[in-house]
């Protein structure tokens, strides 16, 4: 902490020397405190002001930092100096770029270019021509983009100004990598990143240069590197009391802390990192955040949570996919989830590694969607990529994506033979979860090739370790797969299950009040609700029934339990929306057949009839769910006979309200 001397009225005499020595010791707050205490006791120099936005930045008061930073611009033109004027006004555009004030961001850019007199090599003009290439790689324009950059090193060195040739180097090396020149542009970013952690640059440049030197490890899928870069960043921040920086470590050790299966953990840590960088307006690690958050909620299945998470992602810069698109895959839309990732692909351009990211869920949608062709193309491209820079975990990824291609094809074999690769790289990564994964698909090569034990074998150990890191819909999935096969070669059992039939009432009318597009509209809304509540609730969709659902529940409770929550859902949408359908359901618990993914007997044909004679709004359960279900408010109970039963069933109103 910085001495102070402190007169009788407990300030210190001389705020204005008391802020540049705290300034100087790194203690922020108290920099900022006594700066902003000079600040409003006297007139400071455009030098002081930067100090007091730097100390105002790093207490967390980054809205003052901004403000300030404005009126340095100002008082740098008062005191005859336009070139650090362009350099702050520069700054100050960045900053209301990150903040999503695209307008005021442009005016601020156009300001500080009519400051500078053109074809200059000073350090501002470094950073303007930075500028300006990220702007052309933005556009597209790569190659514009690229001499740019070039032109930035080079004012850099003429200026032998650190901050800026750290600056232009990330630049260049990040549009190298993006071109396929990975070696190359990794080079030039690591010797950047040297001088950060060396502590060679200003404390904000240094951030910024780990920091993206530690994501493009991230986006390579080179863990090991990003984890040795994280713990050099976190080492310079602790001899530089830097806390905003940290809750930038903090979110990419969490991402590679999900990787390793610890998703509970992870999503604690990158909760509270999001959190901690919301005072510093650092919208891309928070943008990285919120995408991981959404991710790990979609591995388990949480998928309101998740989409909830990837809107904040979005909101700071970042694409959704492909976490989304794979969620719209889990939700059973499978040509809304190929176009979602189709568009993530053909907007990622020229940079060839944020397409590598999308492929392998390319690959998975468009197998999916009965699209080989498609997903052959996306491998081969994938192939091509990863073997200019092939890490460990970005291999994996592309030879599981193989084996399901090869396994679509035909190629069993080959189909195994990749999968068995890519088990033993992800355990060179480290990364349970995709292990799992793996052995799921060189489940369903070895039953291509009529071997079913072994197959079941792969399969089980995938199960387990789905339920032990929490990914519901894997399991379920691989769960289903085993019961099918096991029924394929024994024939199907008797199987107790609470059916769910829902139907919209008077859809008809409602089509044609509405007219065509509206009513699709509606229609989305109430499939993609239903889905989520029936997923939420442990249930599983067994098939749409035009204007309804058709579902199964392990229990009676489950089944009663979701009911509700779907009635709860459309009355506060009509609430908000005044969304027009009513839904009635029906419940029944039975015995019934299953093969394959459908179930039959006379326990589908009751539920399906007392859904039939629900009326709007309405949950009708039958005797057999309320006695599973256990305390449920309901009607009494009432004898009714329904078309194609013999006996008479006891049906009774479940109170929802």
């Amino acid at each position: 902490m910085t001495e102070r001397t402190t007169p009788a009225d407990g300030r210190a005499a001389d705020p204005l020397e008391a802020g540049r020595a705290a300034l100087a010791s790194h203690d922020w707050r108290v920099a900022y405190e006594e700066l902003a205490r000079a600040d409003r006791e006297a007139t400071l120099t455009a030098a002081d002001l930067e100090s007091l936005a730097t100390a105002a930045y790093f207490a967390g008061e980054a809205d003052v930092e901004l403000e300030v930073k404005e009126r340095a611009v100002a008082v740098h033109l008062a005191e005859g100096d336009p070139v650090r004027a362009a350099h702050l006004a520069l700054e100050v555009a960045r900053d209301y770029f990150y903040t999503g004030r695209q307008s005021i961001s442009a005016g601020w850019l156009r300001r500080a270019e009519h400051l500078l007199p053109p074809g200059g090599d000073t350090y501002a003009h470094g950073f303007l021509t930075i500028v300006r290439s990220e702007m052309a790689s933005a556009a597209g324009d790569i190659d514009t983009a690229l001499e740019l950059a070039e032109r930035a090193i080079a004012i850099g060195e003429h200026a032998a100004d650190a901050d800026l040739k750290a600056h232009a180097l990330t630049n260049l090396g990040t549009l190298k990598i993006a071109t396929g020149e990975t070696a190359d542009g990794l080079a030039m970013m690591e010797e950047a990143s040297i001088a950060a952690v060396n502590g060679e640059l200003s404390p904000f440049t240094a951030g910024i240069t780990t920091c993206r030197m530690i994501s493009t490890c991230r986006d390579l899928t080179d863990y090991r590197k990003a984890t040795e870069w994280i713990e050099q960043t976190e080492k310079y921040c602790r001899r530089q009391d830097l806390s905003g920086f940290p809750g930038i470590c903090r979110i990419h050790r969490a991402e590679i802390t999900a990787i390793s299966g610890e998703w509970e953990l992870a999503e604690r840590e990158l909760e509270r990192a999001t959190t901690e960088l919301e005072r510093y307006h650092a919208a891309p690690p928070q943008a990285d955040g919120y995408y991981a958050i959404g991710d790990i909620r979609r591995l388990k299945g949480e998928f309101a949570e998740a989409e909830t998470a990837l809107r904040e992602a979005v909101a700071r810069g970042r694409s959704a996919h492909p976490a989304l698109a794979l969620i719209r895959l889990a939700q059973g839309r499978a040509k809304a989830a190929l176009a979602a990732i189709d568009s993530a692909v053909s907007e990622a351009g020229f940079d060839r590694w944020a397409r590598a990211r999308l492929l392998p869920a390319q690959v998975e949608i468009a197998i999916a969607a009965g699209e080989i062709a498609r997903a052959r193309a996306a491998v081969d491209l994938l192939s091509e990529i990863v073997a200019t820079y092939p890490s460990p975990a970005m291999d994996a990824g592309r030879q599981v994506a193989l084996a399901r291609v090869l396994v679509a094809e035909g190629d069993a074999a080959e189909a195994a033979a990749s999968a068995r690769a890519a088990i033993r790289s992800w355990r060179e990564v480290g990364a349970p979860y995709e292990i799992a994964r793996a052995r799921a698909v060189l489940a369903s090569a070895l039953r291509a090739l009529e071997d079913d034990e072994d197959a079941d074998i792969e399969l089980r150990i995938a199960h387990d370790e789905f339920e032990r890191l929490g990914a519901l819909i894997d399991a379920t999935a691989a769960a289903r797969v085993l019961r099918d096969e096991e029924e394929r070669r024994t024939g199907p059992a008797p199987i107790r299950r609470t059916f769910m039939f829902t139907d919209i009432v008077d859809s008809t009318g409602h089509a044609e009040r509405l007219g065509d597009a509206a009513w699709a509209h509606t229609l989305r809304w109430h499939d993609d609700t239903l889905r989520r509540l029936i997923a939420e609730g442990g249930g599983e969709v067994v098939n749409s029934t035009g204007d309804g659902f058709f579902a199964a529940f392990e229990s009676g409770r489950a089944a009663v339990d979701c009911a509700i929550s779907i009635q709860r859902a459309l009355r506060e949408h009509r609430t908000r929306t005044r969304y027009p359908a009513q839904v009635r359901i029906g419940l029944h618990a039975a015995d019934a057949s299953r093969r394959g993914g459908d179930y039959s007997g006379v326990g589908v044909h009751v539920a399906a009839r007392v859904g039939a004679l629900a009326a709007a709004e309405q949950i009708l359960a039958t005797d057999e769910v309320i006695a599973e279900a256990g305390d449920v408010p309901s009607s009494d109970p009432r004898a009714v006979t329904v078309k194609g039963v013999s006996e008479a069933i006891r049906i009774a109103a479940i109170d929802w309200g």
